[in-house]
């Protein structure tokens, strides 16, 4: 592929009527090594260390993802996206996850619910410490 090129993807079904289009880049930086450290995808950088508080948690709106930091040097990271009904999760506080909508908190150790009326666990993110950046990933 040229750096410039695009990929299309078209999906059709038998029975019901269904038809996705998509259009869009090859996710690369023009060098066929994939996504860019800083483009959204994998490798993304969310943050220094230090900007996830010990005992507490980071929420990143734009990656909907919530960091935590249960303990020193122990990060966690979980989906920002409420199990019960969608929500952004928008605040780490006592040692929950806390979800503005209808009351719901996830444990910050380990996502499971404290509090629903979400039934199901925040689903576990995957990031990557090195020195003093947390990525994506």
């Amino acid at each position: 592929m040229t750096p410039h090129a695009t990929r299309r993807t078209v999906l059709l079904t038998t029975g019901a009527v269904a038809l996705a289009v998509g259009c869009g880049s090859d996710g690369g930086d023009g060098d066929g090594d994939g996504p860019s450290p800083d483009s959204g995808g994998p490798g993304q950088v969310l943050a220094a260390t230090s900007d996830v508080p010990v005992g507490g948690g980071t929420v990143f709106k734009d990656a909907e993802v919530v960091v935590t930091q249960p303990a020193e040097g122990d990060f966690k990271a979980f989906s920002a996206i409420c199990t019960h009904q969608r929500c952004l999760v928008a605040e780490v506080a006592n040692g929950t996850i806390d979800c503005p909508c209808h009351g719901s908190r996830f444990r910050m150790t380990d996502g499971s619910v404290e509090r629903g009326p979400a039934t199901r666990p925040l689903p576990a993110e995957r990031i990557t410490v090195e020195g003093n950046s947390i990525r994506l990933g």
